[in-house]
């Protein structure tokens, strides 16, 4: 496959030559700040810094308005601050100002006899602390809008608050409107084409995605959605599982409340029915938050049809199968979660949530008639009831405790997080002669598997010099899987060689360390390089009926992940951005579980405990920007190497899964197939006036 190169010598032109106007925004390490844009045109002399906050509370005031007025009272310069409250204006000729900051429900803030240095250099301001008002406003004009679409350094942040139209739906419809991510009519989420992606919820894992990342979006209100990051080039702060990125879904809070509240949300119908959890209780230093969504669907009928072409490896014999039947289904899912906070004091805090969530569905497939159209037989060669259960519930308990220190940016945070997901996934078959339809018996099968983890994590940043910050840690992640399956026939569908095993216990332990640092650079650049190592310890055991033991070899390994992420934003507000890292896909329960799911005669599915990890390299460019505010543009390209890629094949069903020989039956199982080169591109547009807010998407994507 040809592969797609960026000459060194093209990359650099396009840094270098693209316009170099003033420094008008922060660099540093909390990520870009919006650009702050001068009224009229001046010789580029000295800047002013400083961050704006609550004088009450200490916290930063985002998007506050900062405005330079010269002796006449004129403004001169002026911009918005950043997610942190801080902001920088350059361009800024020697003389003396008076600066004057706004912001919607504080009251206004003055500084007379500014004086900029004939030398230039940076002023630095310090914290201008707002009061908050209680004027009672009869008209408000909000000039400012927080953006639906942000771009930092190493992610894109789409602003899920900002979108009011996904009101009443699932994370799943939050993700069908962020950039870079493709969601199918099941639920299922790729970025960039890959479905091999990492989803945290609040920076933190849960077992529940990682059994099915469909079921842990359809637990998620979208009205608890505060932001969706799309990570595609992780630092090494980040575990390096997820080869094609990390999306982590940011849920509300309201750390300022006094009092308490609590809502409930309810509705009823025939075919559906929601119940929806929302409250929150602070006084003082104890905090406690409480919510969630649940919704239960019924008496959903459909169809079922589907045509299948199979070739014999042996001899070339190729069979066409038809199949249809009438279907019918019923769901339930919700999510809830308690959280707890303490603050010891300013510096200190603790954090405590645990969260349970449930996805039950009964599947039906009334009359299922198998018919071969092309093949050595033809007719009907298979007539069932089939019934499906699946049943899962997922609990996630985590402790935190943050230590913030004097000097700004410098913190440190220890994760504790027990996460296990139980589940139940049978099938039950009613079977029927083909020829007279009547009754010859059941079979079925039963596994019941979790899957547990146990996380402990250190993490500590702190700035060095001006802009930039270092941060490292350490972690560990000990998983336990378990898989117990058992089949049950009727005498006269008995395979003559039934399956052995029937119990699974996979153990597997990830030590991990990293550092990463943040360098602010002039001309609104801004640099991100990270190394992470990982080991990983595994073993396997499989049991049979008899309680035979036997041991799987399946060897440690090792893998050194390193990151860059290189970007620089625009007088304009532009950002453009350039990035590589490594990934490692390790497989997950649903590719190593060696249960034959044969519901269906003609296509039955299995996992693979001895699949290996797949070794992925990122690369990628990309540019984003918005036009008065309103309409945003993102677009972006990458290219992806991955060796050892893991991969669906479709391999002739075993006779001890086929015991009617039903011609064309084929077993879904997974293998490393190789290597994988992928090419694409992605382009966003999205346009929120107030009144009315479109997005739309389009993907480019070639392997």
């Amino acid at each position: 496959m040809k592969k797609i190169t960026f000459p060194p010598a093209l990359l650099a032109a396009a840094l270098l030559t693209a316009p170099l106007g003033a420094y008008s925004q922060g660099t540093g390490a909390g990520g870009g700040r919006p650009a702050a844009a001068p009224a009229t045109p001046r010789r580029a002399g000295g800047s002013l810094t400083g961050t704006v906050t609550d004088a009450a509370t200490g916290k930063p005031i985002s998007y506050a308005t900062v405005s330079v007025l010269d002796a006449s009272g004129k403004a001169i310069n002026g911009g918005a601050c950043g997610d942190d409250g801080a902001f920088v204006l350059t361009g800024l000729p020697a003389g003396t100002y008076t600066i004057q900051v706004n912001f919607l429900g504080y009251k206004d803030e003055t500084r007379p006899g500014i004086v900029v240095p004939a030398a230039g250099g940076a002023v630095a301001l310090g914290s201008i602390k707002l009061a908050p008002s209680a004027q009672a406003l009869k008209e408000v004009v909000v000039t400012g809008r927080k953006p639906l679409i942000e771009e930092r350094v190493d992610r894109t942040i789409y602003n899920a608050d900002v979108d009011k139209t996904t009101q009443g739906g699932d994370a799943t419809d939050v993700l069908k409107r962020v950039p870079l991510l493709s969601v199918d009519l099941d639920g299922n989420v790729s970025l960039r084409g890959s479905s091999n992606i990492r989803v945290l919820i609040n920076n933190k894992p849960s077992t529940i995605s990682a059994s099915s990342v469909a079921d842990a979006l359809k637990q998620i209100p979208a009205d608890q959605i505060q932001t969706v990051e799309v990570i595609t080039s992780p630092s090494a702060k980040y575990d390096a599982e997820g080869s094609g990125g990390i999306i982590n879904i940011i849920t509300k809070t309201d750390s300022n409340l006094r009092g308490g509240s609590l809502g409930i949300n309810t509705s009823a119908g025939l075919r559906a029915s929601n119940l929806g959890l929302n409250g929150n209780y602070r006084n003082g230093k104890f905090g406690v938050s409480l919510g969630g969504f649940g919704r239960a669907s019924y008496n959903q009928p459909g169809s079922f049809d589907n045509i299948q072409t199979s070739t014999s490896l042996v001899n070339g014999q190729r069979t066409t199968v038809e199949q249809n039947a009438g279907t019918r289904r019923n769901d339930a899912f919700g999510r809830y979660t308690l959280g707890l906070t303490y603050d010891f004091d300013k510096h200190n805090s603790l954090g405590a949530s645990v969260a349970y969530g449930v996805r039950n569905s009964d599947n039906y497939q009334n009359n299922l008639i198998s018919t071969t159209l092309a093949g050595i037989t033809t007719g009907v060669s298979s007539v069932r009831d089939v019934k499906t259960t699946s049943n899962s519930g997922t609990i996630d308990a985590s402790l935190n405790f943050t230590h913030t220190y004097e000097k700004e940016q410098r913190e440190l945070s220890i994760l504790t997080l027990f996460s296990r997901n139980n589940q139940t996934s049978d099938f039950f078959n009613n079977v029927f002669a083909p020829s007279d339809r009547s009754y010859v018996g059941q079979l079925g099968n039963n596994n019941d598997s979790h899957n547990q983890e146990i996380t402990g994590q250190i993490d500590y940043q702190t700035p060095t010099v001006k802009n930039q910050l270092l941060e490292f840690g350490a972690k560990d992640i000990i998983r336990r899987v378990t898989s117990t399956y058992n089949y049950f026939y009727d005498a006269s569908l008995a395979p003559t060689s039934p399956s052995l095993n029937n119990s699974f216990l996979y153990r597997q332990n990830v030590a991990a360390g990293y550092v990463a640092y943040t360098i602010g650079l002039p001309k609104g650049f801004a640099l991100k390089p990270g190394v992470r190592y990982e080991y990983t310890t595994i073993s396997a055991d499989f049991s049979n009926g008899q309680g035979v033991l036997t041991n799987t070899n399946i060897p440690n390994y090792g893998v050194l992940v390193p990151s860059v992420n290189l970007s620089r934003r625009f007088d304009n507000g532009n950002v453009l951005k350039l990035a590589f890292n490594r990934r490692i896909q390790r497989p997950s329960l649903q590719f190593l579980n060696p249960n034959v799911q044969a519901s269906n005669p003609l296509s039955a599915s299995a996992g693979n405990p001895l699949l290996s990890p797949e070794y992925t390299n990122n690369y990628e460019i990309g540019y984003s920007t918005q036009i008065k505010q309103k309409v945003t543009v993102n677009f972006s390209t990458f290219m992806r190497n991955t060796t050892g890629a893991i991969q669906t094949v479709r391999v002739p069903l075993p006779d001890s899964l086929n015991p009617n020989r039903v011609a064309g039956a084929l077993l879904s199982t997974f293998r490393n197939a190789g290597t994988e080169n992928a090419y694409g591109g992605s382009l966003f547009l999205g346009v929120n006036t107030g009144k009315l807010s479109l997005n739309g998407s389009a993907d480019m994507y070639y392997a």
